[in-house]
């Protein structure tokens, strides 16, 4: 095992109808070996999907606002005893959903293939994403996985930032003064569904995180924006509501003023800083790092 060091792009998977398209990974390792008797603790692990409305971005990237604060959230979690996976997926332009979901369970079965490569323990793997990835993350802990208990996902927690949770509801939940609207033609979820939703509702349910929802889900942290112009906080809400009366674990941080990214009206990092150490937090209870 090599240690403290990021490994970039590692195929974990092809795609595509003629399976030839390679989907990219990074890694990044813990620095410390932590030493049992004869063996070596297992790490946790997380699996990471980026934002971008599923038509932009790439792997180990939080957005232009994130980094534009200076945050490392990738390393804050290796240095937290976390092995750390940023994962790439097709883009709607590429091909329409569950192609995208597809993608994201080939990464984390990535890392349980790979786990005893990398010093994993399997059952303490989870997900995490922003936006269009909390979108993603939030399905695969949710959407039931072939081969396990047919009521699990294939995470053992999950954590989202401002997720899109229920396309078929969000268009009406938009803040009088979004920039964008589920329900514009065009938009980003119409892309990623290649239909309108208000024509499709079965489209947009079929990729909605909330109607996955059941008693097998696992914990979730959802943290979303009062002010985000792009998901509605509503989303997050609506997700937390449904996986309470499921019987789940789940907590719902919202914070007051914050936009999409985290962007505030006094352009400060205040709002990613609690963003991202709330994360840190709920993934090393999860791990029983506390």
């Amino acid at each position: 095992m090599t240690e403290g060091r990021v490994v970039k792009a590692i195929e974990f998977a092809r795609a595509g109808d003629d399976g030839e398209r390679p989907l990219l990974l990074d890694l990044y390792l813990p620095e410390s070996r932590q030493v049992i008797g004869q063996g070596r603790k297992l790490h946790p692990a997380v699996v990471h999907f980026h934002g971008g409305g599923w038509r932009v971005g790439e792997r180990s990237s939080l957005g232009p606002v994130c980094y534009g604060f200076g945050l490392t959230p990738f390393e804050v979690l290796s240095e937290a005893g976390f092995v750390v996976v940023s994962a790439d997926y097709r883009l709607s332009g590429e091909a329409r959903f569950p192609a995208q979901l597809h993608d994201a369970l080939a990464a984390v079965q990535w890392m349980r293939d790979h786990a005893g490569e990398y010093g994993v323990d399997p059952a303490r793997i989870y997900a995490w994403g922003d936006s269009a990835g909390g979108h993603l993350a939030s399905l695969v802990g949710l959407v039931p996985v072939d081969g396990q208990d047919s009521e699990a996902g294939s995470v053992a927690a999950v954590a989202a930032w401002y997720p899109p949770t229920d396309l078929v509801h969000m268009g009406e939940q938009a803040l009088p003064n979004a920039v964008a609207r589920s329900s514009d033609p065009g938009s980003r979820e119409e892309l990623l569904v290649g239909a309108v939703l208000a024509d499709n509702p079965d489209k947009a349910a079929a990729a909605s995180p909330i109607g996955y929802v059941g008693p097998a889900a696992p914990p979730f942290l959802l943290i979303h924006g009062t002010a985000d112009r792009f998901v509605p906080a509503a989303q997050s809400e609506s997700l937390a509501s449904e996986l309470a009366k499921a019987g789940a674990d789940v907590e719902l941080l919202l914070i007051d003023g914050a936009d999409h990214m985290w962007s505030t009206p006094d352009g400060g990092s205040a709002a990613a800083e609690k963003a991202l150490a709330a994360t840190v937090s709920f993934f090393r209870k999860q791990a029983a790092l506390a």
